[in-house]
């Protein structure tokens, strides 16, 4: 019963990070934009809470709890191919949240770091991976 209620609070943690990963990119968009200082101030101020109070918090929880759940389940899950690529690819999401973290500060210092144009094709990269990683968990493909 306790691995339902951890998959549970991850499956949760999961859809707050990935929220986050989608809705963050979209602020920088608005800010490389952006030709005011007013509103440079405001997406600076949007960004670091929804970094630092949605999105961190949320990749933390989706570690802790999926780490705890494969833990728990050790003997099915490790010999599972399938989790293998899904946890690369949350690796390869860790990477890119803190990608994000770099943007963030790089625009602070130069609002116009990147062209919107760029950071619109960079929100799409968690597309990829929430598609890859359902059909990795719900299929479970052998491989």
């Amino acid at each position: 019963m306790l691995i339902l209620w951890i998959k549970a609070f991850h499956i949760v943690a999961v859809i707050c990070w990935f929220a986050a990963m989608f809705y963050l990119p979209r602020l920088f968009v608005y800010h490389a934009q952006s030709t005011d200082l007013v509103s440079i101030q405001r997406f600076e101020l949007m960004e670091r809470k929804l970094y630092r109070g949605i999105m961190t918090p949320s990749m933390i929880a989706t570690w802790v709890l999926g780490l705890w759940m494969v833990w728990l389940g050790r003997d099915y899950y490790l010999a599972q191919h399938w989790l293998h690529a899904k946890l690369a690819l949350v690796v390869l999401l860790t990477g890119y949240h803190h990608v994000c973290g770099y943007f963030r500060k790089a625009l602070i210092t130069n609002p116009h770091y990147k062209s919107h144009v760029f950071f619109r094709w960079f929100n799409e990269i968690p597309v990829f991976a929430l598609i890859a990683i359902v059909i990795l968990v719900v299929v479970k493909p052998n491989f």
